[in-house]
């Protein structure tokens, strides 16, 4: 009896010893997510202009690590680490191809390079850019997620985000973006930009009850009210794309400037025309900055209608809200 206990032990331990082998070992290389990945709870649980770099630069450091076809897994789910509370990271390869997207799954595989925003901002291939100059923030018109994604031809839903690219790899960048309203700790938007549109409201009401005339030539005065201490100033257009006040350029005040195009090929003022007079709002584009050398940056607009024959707006530098300049260059 007592060999048939020690034999019955012996089949058990071997059995025991057969189930531990077959576990598969973890492999000397796995990267686990939430060892480079941020916490939605933590660190990035509030939007700054910091805390998106930081975002980027882990998931950069993700896809280094993870590698391409992992990351790029990672990234374009929506239950992903990477995507919580409004972040989340898209990537593309240097032809403009979609390669993931949580939000915009349609997409993947697409070329995107003509690809524009709802004001007509080449938006990929500025990222594109960008991201193979080094890296950088950009800014851009673009809808916030839903639980059924993201309706790009929604345009009534566009809002100025701004958005962060860097080179993930040989071949690809990733990028990422937060809505100007949901920077902290700032609220509706940055400064700059909430005292840009503050110029631009008191111009149209300034307008409205001094009249054209007066408010053109006050547009125009570059000691005027219109000019602040920041040198922001406003600009006034007829429709049709005709330039009728400007601080800075007065040697163009009646021309038609309807045709004029960014790097990039955006008609600039037609673009700023239409959104006034679909009843005013932002639009992005791309323009040279005087106070430095008339380098080419990205802009944020703000514009209103005045009446039925002209509009104004405004602007800030993308490097007035970010404290940083990103060089953006040619197709």
């Amino acid at each position: 009896m007592k060999y048939w206990i020690v034999g019955l032990f012996l089949v058990l331990l071997l059995a025991c010893a057969g189930c531990v082998a077959e576990e598969e070992p973890v492999p000397d290389d796995f990267v686990s997510v939430d060892s480079v990945c941020p916490s939605g709870e933590g660190q990035y649980a509030t939007m700054t202009i910091s805390s998106l770099e930081s975002y980027m630069q882990d998931a950069v450091s993700y896809a280094a690590d993870a590698g391409k076809e992992e990351a790029l897994a990672v990234f374009g789910d929506p239950d992903g680490a990477f995507s919580y509370g409004g972040w989340y990271v898209y990537a593309y390869d240097d032809d403009c191809i979609l390669l993931a997207h949580p939000y915009e799954t349609r997409s993947v595989g697409l070329n995107r390079s003509d690809w524009r925003d709802s004001r007509g901002l080449p938006v990929i291939r500025i990222g594109r850019d960008v991201a193979l100059a080094g890296g950088g923030f950009i800014t851009y018109l673009y809808p916030r997620p839903s639980e059924a994604g993201i309706d790009e031809a929604a345009y009534e839903t566009y809002e100025p985000k701004l958005g962060y690219v860097l080179p993930a790899g040989e071949g690809w960048w990733i990028g990422s973006g937060v809505a100007l309203t949901d920077l902290s700790p700032h609220e509706p938007h940055p400064p700059v930009v909430s005292g840009m549109i503050a110029l631009v409201e008191d111009g149209a009401l300034y307008a409205l009850s001094e009249g054209d005339e007066a408010a053109l030539t006050e547009i125009s005065d570059l000691n005027g009210r219109f000019v602040n201490e920041q040198g922001h100033y406003l600009y006034a257009y007829r429709y049709d794309g005709t330039l009728i006040g400007h601080p800075h350029l007065a040697a163009k005040i009646g021309m038609d400037l309807s045709g004029r195009e960014c790097i990039y090929g955006m008609t600039v003022i037609q673009s700023l025309a239409e959104a006034a007079g679909e009843g005013g709002g932002f639009v992005v584009f791309i323009w040279p900055n005087p106070d430095e050398g008339n380098r080419e940056e990205l802009k944020i607009g703000y514009v209103l209608p005045v009446n039925d024959e002209w509009w104004l707006g405004s602007g800030v530098y993308l490097s007035e809200v970010t404290g940083e300049y990103t060089p953006v260059g040619g197709p």
